[in-house]
């Protein structure tokens, strides 16, 4: 690995941990030379899956689009971001279990609504706009309605259902 600072590829690892579910070791580096430490993360390198668009163009799987999606519906919204990257991780884990060259994009954006309906629902709703083309307030309405019935409601507030 090369130093980021001085470009020499000597260094060695002062502290190694994993990820809370194993999936990713992050390693605290000091370089030899210049002896500035660093970060680097290690993950195993997994098959490629391509994402069938729904015009039917076919590109590499990023998870990174995912967490962009995830933060763009979760603006100025009360969501940690390492929720959103715990969500993400999730998300490409399912897709790397459940498939195994190619992925529907509407499978992905299927799996991204259900986190977000659990976790915000403001943000699920603005996914929702753009994921399901939303064409006026009618479909928002549609959106909506069954999220504001009263067990939806009591489940927001953490209340239990009656019944």
């Amino acid at each position: 690995m090369k130093c980021p600072f001085c470009k020499l590829d000597e260094d060695k690892v002062v502290d190694s941990r994993s990820s809370g579910d194993g999936s990713v070791i992050r390693r605290r580096r000091e370089c030899l030379k210049c002896h500035r430490r660093y970060t680097t993360y290690e993950k195993v390198e997994r098959a490629t899956i391509r994402v069938v668009k729904k015009d039917g163009r076919r590109e590499d799987f990023d998870a990174k689009k995912i967490l962009s999606g995830l933060e763009k519906a979760c603006q100025k919204r009360p969501v940690p971001t390492e929720r959103l990257e715990q969500i993400a991780t999730e998300i490409e884990t399912q897709i790397y279990e459940n498939f195994d060259n190619e992925v529907p994009s509407s499978e992905i954006g299927k799996l991204v609504m259900e986190k977000l309906r659990d976790l915000d629902k403001v943000a699920y709703i603005r996914f929702a706009s753009v994921y399901r083309e939303f064409k006026d307030i009618t479909d928002f309405m549609k959106e909506m309605t069954p999220m504001m019935q009263p067990g939806e409601a009591k489940r927001e507030t953490g209340e239990k259902k009656e019944g």
